[in-house]
């Protein structure tokens, strides 16, 4: 299958032998549901919809998706070039292509070398990526990765408390309420980089945890199609970017944010975050299926719907 940063860097990958595997039995079965999602222009339509129940051990992504769409591959067959006929292309000096993430975290290699499992939530989006090569960490998996992570118990997804007051516990309770566990710490931030994280607490507090470091680089760096700026007074204001990264709509000091962010082998660490404790509150209700499904990230905003970001023409006032 095909990663659009794969094809844009060039680096061809053979997967030939992976592919020849495809004669043999399909072995054992792997417990569960998984659950298939192709959208384009970062989530905003769905195109194909399917489930695999007990996927066999022999599942792959390329082959969960060839069942439930037609689809053309390049480079030997390991990577995906059009679903459903559309292609990645360049228009207008933009640049579109298909890129698929397994349970919310982006793949760094093809289709044909992922494996699916019972729960795995296989999500492709066809999008412009001419400014952002790269959105390591999604949150539209949802409650995906922290639900096969946290799975056995021994790795409770870790809430970081910084200064969140009852936001804290409005998201360890949408985590709890999807099977997820979790601990609470009240504490401060953590320094461990191999823990599940969701840091609840004002942007001020957030900003300065490593994994965040206030979004340095914007979306091309990070992923993140939002920033905040500072407020008049004291505090900050969020800004919804568009694909481009361009500024496309000050939501204002009242808006909360939910996005993922994630740094090389590390695991996700997701902020639910605003300027005060109110729009901090506003973000952790966004914590469900509902709120986030097929979504790079979310602000929450007084007196309307969750703004998906990044933000689509027409998509906020």
């Amino acid at each position: 299958m095909t990663l659009g940063r794969s094809l844009a860097t060039g680096a061809a990958i053979t997967l030939a032998a992976t592919l020849a595997g495809c004669g043999f039995g399909a072995g054992p079965s792997s417990s569960g549901t998984a659950t298939l999602t192709v959208t384009r222009d970062y989530g905003s339509k769905t195109l194909v919809e399917a489930t695999d129940k007990d996927p066999a051990e022999s599942d792959t992504v390329i082959r969960l998706l060839d069942r439930d769409a037609d689809i053309a591959t390049r480079y030997g067959g390991g990577f995906v070039q059009s679903i459903d006929g559309l292609a990645g292309a360049e228009r207008g000096g933009r640049r579109y292509d298909w890129f698929f993430y397994v349970n919310g975290i982006e793949s760094p290699v093809g289709a044909a070398d992922v494996r699916v499992h019972g729960g795995d939530r296989i999500w492709w989006d066809y999008r412009d990526w001419t400014d952002a090569m790269g959105v390591p960490a999604v949150v539209g998996s949802w409650p995906e990765p922290f639900a096969q992570a946290s799975g056995d118990g021994r790795n409770p997804v870790r809430v970081e408390c910084l200064g969140g007051g009852g936001a804290c516990q409005v998201a360890a309770t949408r985590l709890r309420d999807a099977g997820i566990s979790t601990r609470v710490d009240s504490g401060g931030g953590s320094s461990s980089t191999d823990a599940f994280r969701v840091l609840v607490g004002p942007w001020g507090h957030v900003r300065s945890d490593q994994a965040v470091d206030g979004l340095r680089g914007g979306p091309a760096a990070n992923g993140v199609f939002a920033t905040f700026r500072r407020a008049t007074g004291n505090g900050h204001r969020l800004v919804a970017l568009d694909a481009t990264g361009a500024t496309a709509s000050d939501l204002g000091p009242r808006a909360g944010l939910v996005a993922a962010l994630k740094s090389g082998n590390a695991p996700p660490t997701w902020i639910v975050t605003g300027s005060r404790a109110p729009a901090v509150r506003r973000a952790a209700s966004l914590l469900d299926a509902r709120d986030l499904r097929d979504r790079y990230a979310v602000a929450a905003r007084v007196g309307g719907p969750p703004v998906p970001l990044p933000l689509q023409p027409g998509g906020a006032g």
